[in-house]
């Protein structure tokens, strides 16, 4: 193969698309490819030494990613790696406009796509320029402030990106990477997220091993470390497990998983979410934060295997304990997990087995022998999939997930998938009355068909299921059922498609070499005629019964619904693959048939009648001359003999029998090409019989008769897609059919048969053309010019003939021919079109009709416009014959779109996984070369734009504007697909749409003018003209689009048209992307440019660029770069203008300013004229506009900013340590100095000189980087409080204004008014323009702003607090760079503000507050802040103004070290010191800020690897604190009641009372802490379980204080918690000593809090024997305790881990309770009738229902199946039927529940049981008892 290519191509292909080779004119297809590749790389090449991004640069990038689609990668390595080295370098162009960059991007990514082309050694790419990018754009600095519109797929792409260049960063890399990620890793601060996720983007895992000391070796143990420390799911988790599960997947059998599989599989099982126990709390962020179900599938799949075979074991164990979850009866929001668990992981298996076993070794390192999955691995895991998988096949989210999941299994282990479905089928397929479960099986039989009929060594019986189904099945075709209907066709026809229908029973007798099982075959296939002869009734019947006359009424449609043209395509889809599938013999009795069933009934032709003539149809198709041979006489004599009558050719309402041979005729046309020839005199007569018949209906029949035969003559198509090449007819002595059955197509002897069209066929196609087209094209033209008369009818109907003809010989018609539109665009490239061969040699002897047509349209198109607009229905006719004279070649785009989704449908659920290959069957092969011939055909990227597709799309646009709005929005519909598809033809349209809006223009009817605003809106697929990215048309619609307000068509009263307005500005601001300004390529490109000019095959004809060229581009570079900024100036200036000449309604004023909005940028400062536009605006009387202002004057401050100088700084200097430590995080010695120390704060002018302010958390925490970035002293800073005459123009505006009290007062005035009640927010929008403001232009404006403050702060309404919260943290972030004299006072100033807004506070307005301080703290260094922390620290709950005020001091100095992190220990601690003798506080608000925090006091004490512990407060010391003063509370027995304050409470309380509002206190930081620290303290907390235990209620009841429900909350949260391993033993000795506890209600929490516990560490316990047999002897105990209630909760507990697999019942269990159960009851004495009843239990009975209790647990624990030890117990538990209660009562509720469970599956249940046993059973379940 490869070597006939080396001679016909002079390179060897990377990779080509195979398809190509099996098209009928394959032969010409490597010299086509070899012109275009070269053009490509001359072109590609000159466009990028010449400069030119746009459009050369663009175009032929864009051709290179055509050619890709139409030949794969076929090209030669050298051209390959120069490829993608060239777009690597244009991609990081700095400068590059974003579009483009993204467009590039795609088409990198598609080169890197295949990465086992390319080696490490053909390729490396940097990292550090791709990181470079992907931060600049993802964590751009300008973006919030609306200087950069980016666009919203911006970030998937990059990521893509990034992963395709992995595999090739140098193997350096990886240290680098550390090194400069390294120092973000701070768990507090927001940095943590992004370095982590940066780690799980780029870290190369593909290095070979002798390199994994360079790659993950260098980070696996910290980061591993780091996750297993890890408790409460950061956001930050679930990116450390993707890069694991890359990891694991990349480097099977090469790094040790084994010691963290239980954490592994623990975490994965609580990340599913799942419901466990009764009342549980579910903490959001565990349902935010869960992993990704695609990762961790990946992860599983990855460690399987190998010689511990532990993760198996697990996997086992996890889909034990979550199987019952899969029941149809549970739901929840959960489920989509499961089931997304459940699709995934078998494929993701099966594709580790391909790529173990089948696939071809590449560079990527192979899987070692000693970890591929072995047979017993295989099977192992398929059947601990195979419960959940049956089980879900019922699910409510339907069976697909199911069914995906079966047919991966089923490539693996057919034997143990198979079975167990078919005995869930054949029950399914004899029911009645479900008809979901039929649906369910069907779709699931669809799944595993192919390893089903495949049969092979594994499940050699597999095919004999066969025959059995598919007449099982024929009941389905149900006319009253439509999804049945459907699945049962699709069911047939998965089938039939994989099996030749031969009948082979005679091969009994005439060989003998068969085995068993082909024998049974053999004997089984004489049923198949009865089979399709069957399959005929069941679809007549169908066909009956949905005549038009049995469904409608008369008044209703007569059209097909959306459902039966469903059906109609199941039907006939189903029907053409059974016929093709069929033997011959077979087929001539089916053909027989169905010709009857055609002739002896007459049928409507809407409905029934198109499922009969598609049926015709079908048989016409597989053997086109046995089927025409009795058709085609048969319709021609029945319409000649009616048509003796000439008055019937006049009717209007034509006869039906007439009708229905016409139909007949016209699908049964639809057939090969050479075997209608022998009949074209007798279709001749016909046609000219039929075309000019009065009645619409019969002329339409008559065109798609003309269509078909011209379709069938005219095109290139398969003419045949049996399973087997040259079909089944060889005698079966030579060739046995059952061989065949499931056999995949072999792609290289396809043997496709291909219709080509023959000269007799083209010239019989040219014969129909003069014969019927040429006399109706001259009709048309004498009527268009006045000299004949046609009615609209007469019109119509040439029009509908001529579209006809069009579209049945459009393949044998030139394109449209035409002068090039020159000078649309200047390029110094040429950008030609490419033509593709498709296998037409146009004949340029015989006349061009397309262009015939489209003269014609053109003039006639003019009459009707002129003459009789509202002839619509012509002008459709019109406007589509348009559209296919443009586009159409002899296919559609979208016929071909379905066609292409179908297929992807069918090899989807066909395909086989496991072997790759292209191992599809033969018919999906043949669709797959068909689909590659109309994708060539179709291919029309870069189409040259001539004069006359400029004529028709001003025809287009006419139409487009014309009066009614039906033609106008379907000429809108063409209209946009042929602007895509011609180069640049927006830029010669553009002006002319323009036109209809132009105010001076005023014969403007509003049709023209809403039609106008259509096409400038576009669709949602296509161009939308009023946003090229580009700035000579966006200079041309934007100003046309404001201008338009003042056009007299424009009216807004008219909804229809302020809607457009509002959808154009809509679609503006949400597609528009920041335009560049700046197309330059820098010299790097170049080069790499030149190479790919000269080297490699195919050399480019083009020549290299001579230096006088290079120079003329570098000019004209420059020329377009000044031209761009010019342009941009211009269209603001021209926006600007429309918005002076104030007569324009106020729509059009918010468009422009919206418009001016979208035009800030970073690189390139607004003209002045806009600035002083802006800050006008700012005290507009609008809201909107002054909402637009304020972001955009906070963008012009941050454009105008003056750079501040940054100077290099060496960690180690600053602390004065020789070396660092090594990596350990925490507070270290050499990160002490940027602590807070209130010794040490710089309180002098000369002390904040010398201090070095590190503004961002997170430096120095983990470690130092190489180089810390610090700002150089002040005098080397720009000059603050400029003299105006020194500052900028811009500059000056701004001063100008701020500097005018009129101004600021209004300004001020607009600020603190209430926008919406109640739902306002401090507004980062205007904390921005503050911040900007007082950056910029350091304390000028203070002092105008100072009284306005003052005032603001004593009024408590709440706007206006709010928006001196928005002036005062702009102050404090804006002050940044200010001296110390103008800081201190600052804050001289501010300290008396903050204190009287504090105590002014409100509930509307303390979140306000709290944003402000924390906004002003952020990434600010707290020795800077020193004021404001000594301010906040000044007794914050001191009782004054009452306890809510309390509260928010508090709220509003946690939002301030929250943000300070780790660099405050000092003040924590005082805060601690100072709060401690507080937590006895009374008022439930200023508890729940207290708790809150506390949770951020102790958020720094965390115990992460490689971390010191911490200086700040830690738990431990405080939880010792905390307990000596619950003593009281622990000591007496007596329960724990809430603490309700008296009024005239005076004195001191004592103790107790004190500890309970302490603990009151506490249990709030407990549940605060829940959500939001990293590790929970676990040995702290539990000191403190007794005493909950003790409070916490066991009713689900909301009436309780306080007190109990937090308690109860607490437990839930803490059970929920993640343990370590040696966590485990202190947790379960707590446990077993409140076990032992006096009050029941402790005891019977113990066992709910058991539960949730058990279940959310499961791997974690059950790795751990001893803990394993401690919690067994907990529940057995407790199973024998004296509360009834407690004995119950027991045996719930114990069937809950009997049911997860996590405690089995075995024998000694089973017989411990046995002989509980046997214990003898003390016998009831006769008592006197009225004494009282003995009424505690004596210690026997509950001995004896502790056993029943046990046994009852085993039985409840398997709810869905019947184990082998089942029936035996039920019959132990029938025996106490009638012991005293509460036995009795237990029994009852078991024997009711058991029924319940195993109701549904009853009929497989009962085989499980003896005869006896179910007569006991039968007995109890329904015995009186029952219902007693």
């Amino acid at each position: 193969m490869k070597k006939t290519q080396l001679d016909t191509l002079d390179f060897i292909p990377q990779k080509d698309i195979v398809y190509n080779k099996l098209l009928p004119y394959a032969d010409r297809l490597d010299a086509e490819s070899n012109d275009i590749l070269s053009k490509i790389k001359g072109n590609l090449g000159r466009a990028v030494q010449l400069r030119e991004i746009w459009p050369g640069v663009l175009f032929w990038t864009r051709k290179l990613s055509t050619y890709m689609r139409l030949y794969g990668r076929k090209f030669s390595k050298e051209d390959h790696v120069l490829f993608i080295k060239l777009l690597y370098e244009l991609v990081m162009i700095p400068k590059l406009e974003i579009s483009m960059m993204q467009g590039l991007a795609r088409l990198l990514i598609n080169l890197l796509k295949k990465r086992e082309l390319l080696s490490r050694e053909d390729l490396e790419l940097p990292w550090r320029p791709l990181y470079e990018l992907y931060d600049r754009i993802l964590f751009s600095k300008t973006e919030h402030l609306g200087l950069n519109w980016f666009p919203n797929s911006v970030e998937s792409v990059l990521k893509t990106l990034v992963k395709s260049c992995r595999p090739y960063f140098s193997e350096a890399a990886t240290q680098e990477m550390l090194d400069e990620w390294r120092p973000l890793l701070c768990p507090f601060d927001v940095t943590m997220q992004r370095a982590i996720s940066y780690f799980e983007l780029f870290l190369p895992t593909t290095l070979p091993p002798d390199l994994h000391h360079r790659g993950f070796k260098l980070w696996f143990d910290e980061l591993v470390s780091l996750w297993v420390s890890v408790q409460n799911l950061p956001s930050w988790e679930v990116h450390l497990v993707n890069l694991f599960a890359r990891l694991a997947n990349d480097n099977i059998g090469y790094i040790d998983w084994d010691p963290y599989i239980p954490k592994i599989f623990t975490r994965i099982l609580r990340s599913l979410n799942l419901p466990v126990g009764t009342s549980q709390m579910i903490v959001p962020r565990y349902v935010t934060n869960a992993y990704d179900i695609s990762h961790v599938v990946l992860w599983v799949s990855a460690l399987l295997g190998g010689p511990s075979k532990q993760a198996q074991a697990q996997l086992s164990g996890l889909f034990n304990s979550i199987t019952s979850f899969f029941h149809p009866s549970n739901h929840g929001r959960w489920l989509m997990k499961l089931m997304k668990l459940l699709q995934r992981l078998p494929a993701s298996v099966v594709r580790r087995l391909h790529r173990e076993r089948y696939k071809k070794p590449t560079w990527l390192t192979p899987i070692p022998d000693s970890h591929k999955l072995t047979e017993e691995d295989i099977t192992d895991f398929v059947e601990s999939m195979m419960q959940p998988v049956l089980l879900a096949m019922f699910s409510k989210t339907g069976s697909l997930d199911a069914a995906q999941a079966l047919q991966n299994l089923a490539l693996m282990r057919p034997e143990l998938v198979i079975p167990p479905v078919l005995e869930k089928t054949y029950p399914a397929l004899e029911t009645l009355t479900e008809p979901h479960q039929l649906t369910a099986t069907l779709s699931c039989m669809i799944g595993v068909a192919r390893s089903l009929v495949s049969g092979g060594q594994r499940f050699p019986e597999g095919p004999t299921h066969m025959l059995p189904l598919l007449m099982r099945a024929l009941p389905g075709v149900d006319p009253n059922d439509f999804s049945k209907c459907m699945i049962t066709f699709q069911f047939i026809a998965t089938f039939v498609t994989l099996v030749p229908l031969v009948d082979c029973s005679s091969a009994l007798h005439e060989r003998t070499d068969l085995t068993e099982v082909e024998r049974e075959l053999c004997s089984a296939s004489a049923e198949f005629e009865d089979f399709v002869l069957q399959f005929m009734d069941r679809c007549f019947a169908l066909i009956d019964s949905s005549t038009l006359e049995q469904t409608r009424e008369e008044t209703e449609t007569e059209k097909m619904t959306h459902l039966e043209s469903l059906v109609e395509l199941g039907l006939s889809s189903t029907f053409s693959t059974i016929l093709t599938q069929c033997s011959l013999d077979i087929f001539k009795v089916a053909l027989e048939k169905v010709f009857n069933f055609a002739t002896t009934n007459i049928f409507e032709t809407r409905v029934a009648g198109r499922m009969v003539a598609d049926m015709c149809r079908a048989a016409a198709k597989c053997h086109p001359a046995e089927s025409l041979k009795v058709f085609v006489p048969h319709c021609c004599n029945a319409i000649n003999q009616i048509a003796v009558n000439e008055e019937v050719l006049n009717e209007e309402e034509l006869d039906k029998e007439f009708l229905w041979n016409l139909q007949l005729l016209s699908e049964v046309s639809r057939v090969d090409g050479d075997k209608i020839l022998p009949y074209r005199s007798e279709l001749v007569q016909i046609l000219q019989l039929t075309l000019h018949l009065k009645c619409k209906q019969g002329y339409t029949l008559a065109c798609n008769l003309l269509h078909h035969i011209l379709r069938s003559t005219a095109l290139i198509y398969p003419t045949e897609y049996c399973s087997v090449p040259g079909g089944f007819h060889q005698p079966t002595g030579d060739y046995l059919p059952i061989k065949d059955w499931g056999r995949p197509g072999d792609l290289w002897n396809l043997e496709i048969q291909w219709h080509v069209p023959s000269v007799e066929e083209i010239s019989l196609a040219f014969y129909l053309l003069d014969l019927i087209l040429q006399p109706e094209l001259q009709r048309l033209k004498r009527f268009a010019e006045g000299e004949q008369d046609m009615s609209r009818d007469d019109v119509l109907q040439s029009l509908t003939i001529v579209q006809h003809c069009l579209l049945g010989a459009g393949g044998l018609m030139p394109p449209l021919k035409g002068e090039p539109i020159p000078e649309l665009v200047h390029s110094m490239v040429n950008l030609d079109e490419t033509t593709l061969y498709t296998g037409m040699e146009y004949d340029k002897s015989r006349e061009n009709y397309r262009d015939a047509i489209c003269s014609v349209m053109k003039q006639l198109l003019q009459y009707i416009l002129e003459h009789s607009e509202d002839d619509t229905k012509s002008l459709f006719s019109i406007i589509k014959i348009i559209s296919d004279l443009l586009h159409f070649k002899g296919s559609h785009k979208h016929e071909f779109d379905s066609r292409w989704k179908s297929f992807n449908l069918v090899k989807k659920s066909m395909e086989n996984r496991l072997h790759g290959r292209k191992q599809h069957i033969r018919a999906l092969l043949i669709d797959r070369v068909m689909l590659q011939h109309e994708l060539r055909k179709l291919t029309v990227e870069g189409c040259q734009y001539r004069s006359i597709h400029q004529e028709l799309m001003r025809d287009l646009l006419r139409l487009s504007t014309s009066t009614y709005s039906q033609v106008r929005s379907k000429a809108q519909n063409v209209l946009f697909t042929a602007l895509g598809t011609y180069n640049f033809c927006c830029r010669d349209l553009i002006p002319h749409v323009l036109e209809f809006l132009n105010p001076d223009n005023s014969a403007v009817t509003q049709q023209q003018f809403k039609g106008a605003l259509y096409c400038l809106l576009g669709n949602h697929s296509g161009v939308c003209l009023a946003n090229l990215h580009d700035w000579e048309c966006i200079a041309l619609t934007w100003p046309a689009i404001v201008r338009s307000g003042l056009s007299s068509a424009m009216s807004l009263e008219k909804p229809s048209i302020v809607r457009l307005f509002d959808d154009l500005a809509d679609k503006i601001h949400r597609q528009y992307e920041t335009i560049g300004i700046d197309f330059s390529i820098p010299g790097e490109c170049c080069d790499v440019a030149k190479q790919i000019m000269t080297t490699g095959n195919p050399l480019p004809k083009e020549d290299v660029p001579s230096e006088e060229e290079v120079a003329q581009g570098l000019k004209r570079q420059e020329l377009k770069n000044s031209e761009s900024v010019g342009r941009y100036k211009q269209l603001i200036g021209d926006l600007l203008d429309s918005l002076s000449n104030g007569n324009s309604p106020w729509k059009f004023e918010h468009i422009a300013i919206g418009f001016l909005s979208l035009l800030l940028r970073d690189d390139h400062q607004l003209p002045p004229a806009a600035v002083l536009f802006f800050v006008k605006s700012l005290n507009h009387e609008s809201l909107y506009v002054r909402k637009v202002a304020i972001s955009a004057v906070a963008g012009i401050m941050k454009q105008i900013k003056r750079a501040h100088k940054k100077v290099p700084v060496s960690p180690l200097e600053l602390c004065g340590l020789k070396q660092l430590s090594g990596t350990v995080a925490g507070d270290r010695t050499d990160n002490q100095w940027l602590q807070y120390n209130s010794s040490t704060l710089p309180r002098t002018q000369v002390d904040w000189d010398q201090c070095v302010f590190v503004e961002k958390t997170h430096w120095g925490y983990y470690c130092w980087p190489r180089n810390l970035m610090m700002y150089a002293p002040q005098e080397e800073q720009p000059t603050q409080n400029l003299a105006r005459e020194e500052m900028t123009e811009w500059e000056q505006i701004i001063f100008d204004h701020f500097s005018d009290p009129v101004f600021i007062n209004q300004f001020i005035e607009f600020l603190s008014l209430e926008d919406r009640k109640g739902k306002d927010k401090f507004s980062p929008r205007r904390f921005c323009l503050f911040k900007g403001l007082f950056r910029n232009f350091s304390d000028d404006f203070l002092p105008l702003f100072r009284p306005h403050m003052e005032r603001l702060v004593a009024d408590s309404h709440e706007s206006k607090q709010r928006c001196v919260a928005e002036i005062i943290s702009g102050l404090i972030r804006g002050s940044k760079h200010w001296s110390f004299s103008k800081v201190e006072s600052l804050w001289e100033l501010l300290c008396p503000l903050l204190r009287t807004a504090l105590s002014n506070i409100t509930v509307e307005t303390y979140a306000d507050w709290g944003t402000c301080i924390a906004t002003a703290c952020e990434s600010r260094d707290p020795r800077k802040l020193h004021w404001l922390f000594e301010m906040l620290m000044e007794s914050p709950v001191n009782g004054e103004g009452g306890s809510f005020v309390d509260a928010c001091r508090l709220y509003v100095l946690q939002g301030g070290l929250a943000q300070q992190e780790w660099r405050v220990p000092e003040l924590l601690h005082r805060l601690l010191q100072y709060l401690e003798p507080k937590l006895t506080q009374v008022y439930k608000n200023v508890r729940e800020r207290i708790g809150s925090v506390l949770t951020y006091i102790f958020m720094i004490d965390v115990n992460l690897p490689y971390t010191q512990p911490t200086t700040s407060p830690r738990i431990s010391d405080f939880t010792e604190r905390i307990l000596l003063q619950l003593k009281p509370l622990n000591e007496g027995d007596e329960e724990i009641q809430n603490h309700v304050i008296e009024e005239n409470e005076v004195g001191v309380q004592d103790e107790r009372t004190q500890a309970i509002k302490l603990l009151k206190t506490v249990l709030k930081w407990l549940i605060a802490s829940a959500g939001r620290s990293f590790s929970t303290a676990v040995s702290e907390q539990l000191q403190l379980l007794p005493l909950l235990f003790k409070i916490a209620p066991v009713e689900n009841d909301d009436s309780y204080d306080e007190l109990k429900r937090d308690a109860k909350t607490c437990l839930s949260l803490m059970s929920q918690g993640l343990l370590y391993t040696e966590q485990i033993p202190m947790v379960l000795s707590v446990l077993q000593e409140i076990a032992g506890s006096s009050s029941w209600h402790a005891r019977y929490t113990v066992l709910t809090y058991l539960q949730i516990m058990v279940f959310y560490n499961l791997f974690t316990f059950m790795s751990d024997q001893k803990a394993v047999n401690d919690v067994r002897a907990l529940v057995i105990k407790l199973l024998e305790d004296e509360q009834l209630e407690v004995r119950e909760m027991a045996a719930t507990t114990l069937s809950g881990f009997l049911q997860c697999n996590f405690l089995s019942m075995d024998a000694p269990m089973q017989a411990h309770f046995e002989a509980l159960c046997k214990t003898r009851l003390p016998k009831k004495r006769k008592r006197d009738l009225g004494s009282i009843v003995d009424t505690i239990p004596s210690a026997d009975l509950v001995r004896r229902h502790a056993g029943v209790l046990g046994l009852s647990a085993c039985i409840l624990s398997s709810p869905y199946d019947v184990p082998t030890w089942m029936p035996q117990l039920l019959m132990d538990l029938s025996a106490h039927l009638n012991d005293t209660q509460p036995i009795e009562m237990t029994v009852k509720k078991t024997l009711s529940n058991f029924r319940r469970t195993h109701h549904d599956n009853w009929q497989q249940h009962k085989q499980q049981f003896t005869d006896d046993q179910l007569l006991v059973l039968t007995d109890l379940l329904v015995s009186p008892c029952y219902y007693a």
